[in-house]
């Protein structure tokens, strides 16, 4: 696996934990949204995305052929 694939399914992950918390009527459903949705916004702007630095230099960034 490599950083931007592992990156991807976290935030699969984190949104649908979002979900079925909302679903169940928790307010950290709504907070961790509202976290996916800042994060995405920062990494538009700044082409920085905290988790991606970190999975890079953990996992290694994927290759391209």
């Amino acid at each position: 696996m490599c950083a931007e694939k592992i990156q991807r399914i976290l935030m699969a992950i984190v949104l649908t934990l979002a979900l079925y918390f909302m679903s169940i009527g928790s307010v950290i459903g709504f907070i961790l949204q509202v976290f996916v949705i800042v994060m995405v916004i920062i990494w538009a702007f700044t082409d920085f995305c905290p988790s991606l630095w970190f999975f890079g230099k953990t996992f290694g960034k994927c290759k391209k052929d």
